[in-house]
């Protein structure tokens, strides 16, 4: 099959129903390909209980990418030599991303910046003085160009490297005010869309897009942020991605600083300048120089007979459950467990949720 052919694939398998990050993963380490992943989803689907899954228009996907080509991006496969090592360390790695603009900035070291999109004036400049001198030490600067610190990070760094995620189509500019910021970003640095051409800023698409941000990046950074937002939501990924999580105090009598406060209680990195920040991530710059990863992990075939698979359907239930705790009760092997819940989830009679938990549906 030639590169063009296996790409078209690759794409078919990521825009099927039923088929997320962790299951396309599992679905090449254990078929390989994902024209022979392809082929198997419906005797995957058949074994679950459940019917033959739809399967992405084989034109549908040459229509992407050919719209993705007049766009002035391309396709980015987990697996590809250039695909973003620390972000293919999480288990949950986009299986494509579209990416305009120069895709090195993204194999250096790397620093996420979230906060607030109604942050203060003094936040926001302290934010873009922050990004323009970790642009300056030679440092990129991750952020998802929503209003507030997001935008005033972008500003700060867009002169020596900063990189946008967003949550829309790389198409698509959100907020609108933005537009001019986002095309700039892409032009001058880099931006990255996990979601199809076309597709609108979903609320569902956020968290998403937070763990883009959080995954290329060695350290995140929080400017203002409200107890419950996304910018915590951000750095709760990249504390459990091993990650540095840093955050910039504030008053207490601001509601938009109790996240950060939050967060330096509980044992984030303290910010007060740019020194703080590249003393955090200098322990691990050591990810820089390993060998490139393939992005897949591969264990040897396993077939469970219908006992386990009604003892896995056993344990399962409508409250989410740790796969690591399912494995230990089960007391089978890890590659016999996923097989069946991939099953499950192919047959729409399974869920996965956040933290590696899954649930009948």
């Amino acid at each position: 099959m030639g590169e063009g052919e296996a790409d078209l694939a690759r794409l078919r398998l990521i825009r099927s129903p039923r088929i997320g990050p962790v299951t396309y993963r599992q679905l090449i380490a254990r078929f390989g390909t994902a024209e022979a992943a392809l082929d198997a989803l419906p005797a995957l689907a058949m074994r679950g209980g459940g019917a033959a899954p739809a399967i992405a228009d084989a034109a549908a996907a040459r229509r992407e990418m050919a719209v993705v080509a007049r766009l002035g991006a391309r396709h980015l496969f987990l697996g590809d030599s250039a695909y973003p090592q620390l972000l293919a360390e999480l288990e949950s790695a986009p299986p494509v991303l579209i990416v305009r603009g120069n895709l090195d900035l993204a194999h250096r070291p790397c620093v996420a910046m979230v906060g607030a999109r109604n942050a203060s004036a003094a936040a926001c400049r302290f934010a873009r003085q922050l990004a323009q001198a970790l642009a300056e030490a030679g440092v990129t600067l991750v952020s998802g160009l929503a209003r507030g610190i997001d935008t005033a990070a972008h500003q700060g760094s867009i002169g020596g490297g900063t990189v946008g995620v967003i949550a829309s189509g790389i198409d698509i500019a959100f907020p609108p005010e933005n537009r001019d910021l986002q095309e700039r970003v892409a032009r001058e640095g880099l931006l990255l869309a996990e979601q199809p051409p076309g597709a609108e800023p979903l609320a569902r698409h956020f968290p998403s897009r937070n763990r883009i941000i959080a995954g290329l990046a060695q350290g995140t950074v929080v400017v203002e942020a409200a107890p419950r937002s996304g910018s915590l939501i951000t750095a709760r990924i990249a504390a459990e991605a091993g990650r540095e999580v840093m955050a910039v105090p504030g008053s207490p009598l601001d509601p938009r600083a109790q996240g950060c406060n939050l967060l330096i209680r509980e044992g984030a990195t303290l910010v007060q300048n740019v020194e703080d920040i590249l003393e955090a991530i200098r322990p691990i710059d050591t990810r820089a120089v390993r060998a490139p990863v393939s992005g897949f992990e591969s264990e040897p075939p396993a077939e469970p007979g219908e006992a386990e698979r009604r003892r896995i359907l056993e344990l399962l239930g409508p409250v989410p459950v740790p796969v690591d705790e399912l494995i230990r009760q089960a007391g089978l092997r890890a590659a016999a467990v996923q097989l069946v819940l991939l099953e499950l989830e192919l047959a729409g009679r399974l869920e996965r949720h956040a933290g590696g938990r899954v649930s009948l549906s």
